[in-house]
């Protein structure tokens, strides 16, 4: 029989991806360079538990846990950003997906899970959590902006605008008591079996209902209208557990975790053209910037939004310094 190996178009982490051939079949060959237990070990982990409650997900064929290698089930080339980016009409297709974020929240998270010799504990979003991520933000993406000179106190500036955030995040509704894949948006989800498949779950955990909903209706990744968001919102507040709760509460959350984690994606993509070289991840910063400034308008960011008019001029801050 024949093998052939193909490398395919990296994530931004630090893992690598094979398409390895036999025959008429193929399989994905995973590579983790760094964190190999996160992206090999909880990888497989929450794949099987997605696999146990009927969604598609990469089934494990072979662990070679020792030499960083995990061999999985090939989910194709079709992502739901290759299905959608073209179509005019795209809300059938997300309400299929607000769908899948509903059954994933039905989901029994345990604490713990044996894989083998291995103990994988998962996680629930806390306030440390939320922090940690925004501070990529101020860390990567204030850094290398244009305030980066001398002249402005950055240290200052983030100590000012953390513990407004952190009054925010405290104003957060519901509990972190669903399970959160972490990473929904559109390049994750392939087109499999004429249903939809999950990859790069390694980073799920115990988190708020309207994590990933904010990652999937504010993907930067895609361009949806104001109108087809707000309908999107609405059909899962129709059809999800909070159906009986105050509307007002699930949009407050929305909104909020929405600049929490475009924050956080800020940095990661300056990040990434900073340290690791990868500059394809900058075209998204200008719509990352439209959804935050977008969610601003809540008034739960008013005391934000004046630290930001007083200390920073945003049209400044939107610009990153290339050298």
């Amino acid at each position: 029989m024949n093998y052939k190996l193909k490398k395919i178009s990296g994530d931004a982490s630090f893992r690598e991806f094979y398409r390895l051939q036999k025959g008429k079949k193929t399989s994905v060959i995973v590579q983790a360079r760094q964190e190999k237990f996160k992206n090999l070990i909880t990888y497989s982990v929450v794949n099987d538990i997605l696999i146990k409650h009927k969604i598609y997900a990469p089934k494990l064929i072979q662990n070679y846990y020792e030499d960083n290698i995990i061999e999985i089930t090939d989910l194709g080339k079709k992502s739901f950003y290759d299905l959608v980016i073209k179509k005019k009409n795209k809300l059938n297709n997300y309400k299929s997906l607000i769908n899948l974020i509903i059954k994933l929240q039905n989901i029994k998270l345990k604490q713990t899970y044996r894989f083998g010799k291995f103990k994988v504990n998962f996680e629930t979003y806390t306030l440390k959590n939320l922090h940690k991520e925004s501070d990529i933000f101020f860390d990567w993406y204030l850094k290398y902006s244009k305030y980066s000179s001398k002249k402005i106190k950055i240290k200052k500036i983030k100590n000012i605008l953390k513990k407004e955030l952190n009054d925010i995040y405290k104003k957060i509704y519901f509990r972190n008591n669903v399970f959160v894949h972490r990473d929904f948006h559109a390049s994750n989800i392939m087109v499999y079996k004429n249903n939809f498949g999950l990859i790069d779950s390694q980073d799920a955990i115990l988190g708020n209902p309207l994590y990933d909903v904010a990652s999937l209706i504010d993907d930067v990744r895609i361009k949806l209208s104001s109108d087809i968001q707000e309908k999107l919102l609405n059909y899962y507040y129709r059809n999800s557990k909070l159906k009986k709760e105050k509307y007002e509460n699930l949009k407050n959350d929305f909104e909020i975790l929405s600049v929490q984690r475009n924050l956080k994606i800020l940095g990661i993509f300056v990040r990434l053209f900073k340290r690791d070289g990868k500059s394809n991840y900058l075209k998204y910063l200008p719509r990352t910037w439209n959804l935050i400034e977008k969610r601003l308008k809540n008034p739960v960011f008013r005391n934000f939004n004046l630290i930001l008019k007083k200390y920073l001029n945003i049209q400044k801050l939107k610009k990153i310094n290339k050298l």
